[in-house]
């Protein structure tokens, strides 16, 4: 289990010490309810910080000037609580133990692995893949032909990666994901109504410190490259089609679909269920609400931060607008209906 000093988090994560000792030494985060002595919790508000401070955590975190703080209490002002916590959290999470190669793994020919890998029961590694550092590869996983892992990844049981994706670093890939498989591209024949598969033989690129959700799907390009760029976060159940460009530090939540050639600014939020068409982009920053759409070829453009919603999105202002003028017409047209009635 790993435990630090709080002087030695405070380093790490800045913030100011307000009350405590510099030499308490911390195991773990938790909930104010569950937390003990060598816990962390944080509060972003006058009511939870009251309650944090009731607990017995070993460390309060919150910003400066919201509460008067008990005697006894060790606390670390910051901005930004949440994030302080999530950070701590991460640097005292317990590292799982290096367990080499099992020996039901199947490693293929002239394939490079770094020091310090683990390799899972039966996982399937084909010739001329490259696994990084301190990369983990759990149970059940493949990684095709000619794939490229970087250093202290995490490929959860059951994932597959098709030939020729590359992964950058600090990637996590959970449970039953699927990286690299073909597009959705057909070209049909007008005389005959049949189909025939548009050639798909691009490439995936995962940049690093990407998170892909259990089951989600990531097509590779069909001529040229699908690209998930740094610091990118999907849920489970996500969908990303072919020649797709999902910008730096998007959020894409559960049940999204992103249909191909489609690109997504930096920063963006698409909520659960979000569809969006071929061809189209959503502006850097943009907020898409739960079940919101964008058509083929359209663009959701905005400030960064607005928040759209509906099928086409647009501000949500608008939505509410319209949701209330529909309302008032129902119900005019509903009162009408009975003035019909008795005559």
């Amino acid at each position: 289990m790993v435990t630090m000093k709080l002087s030695d988090l405070i380093e790490r994560l800045g913030g100011t010490l307000a009350q405590g000792s510099l030499d308490h030494r911390l195991r773990g985060v938790s909930s104010p309810a569950q937390a003990g002595v060598t816990d962390i919790v944080f509060a972003e508000d006058a009511r939870s910080a009251a309650e944090a401070l009731a607990g017995k955590a070993g460390l309060v975190v919150l910003r400066s000037g919201l509460i008067d703080y008990p005697a006894g209490r060790c606390v670390v002002e910051t901005p930004q609580p949440r994030l302080w916590f999530a950070r701590a959290g991460k640097l005292l999470a317990s590292v799982l133990p290096v367990t080499g190669i099992h020996p039901s793994a199947v490693i293929g020919a002239h394939v490079k692995l770094g020091d310090d890998i683990t390799v899972g029961p039966c996982a399937v590694i084909e010739d001329n893949a490259r696994v990084g550092v301190r990369t983990r590869i759990e149970a059940g996983v493949v990684v095709g032909r000619d794939v490229r892992i970087g250093d202290y990844c995490h490929i959860y049981p059951r994932a597959v990666l098709y030939p020729g994706t590359t992964l950058g670093n600090w990637v996590v890939v959970h449970a039953g994901a699927v990286l690299g498989a073909d597009g959705f591209g057909y070209v049909r024949n007008p005389s005959t109504g049949a189909y025939t598969q548009f050639p798909q033989q691009g490439t995936l690129v995962i940049e690093d410190e990407v998170e892909i959700g259990a089951n989600s799907t990531i097509d590779r390009g069909a001529l040229s490259e699908t690209r998930i760029r740094r610091g990118v976060k999907i849920d489970n159940l996500v969908h990303v089609g072919h020649n797709c460009d999902i910008g730096e530090d998007v959020i894409l939540v559960a049940l999204t679909g992103i249909s191909g050639s489609s690109s997504v600014g930096k920063g963006a939020v698409l909520a659960g269920q979000v569809g969006i068409g071929d061809h189209a982009h959503v502006a850097p920053g943009v907020v898409l609400g739960g079940q919101s759409g964008v058509f083929n070829g359209k663009t959701a453009t905005a400030e960064p931060g607005t928040v759209l919603y509906g099928t086409p999105a647009r501000p949500l202002k608008q939505v509410l607008r319209e949701q209330a003028v529909l309302a008032r017409l129902a119900k005019g047209r509903g009162r009408g209906k009975s003035a019909d009635s008795e005559d």
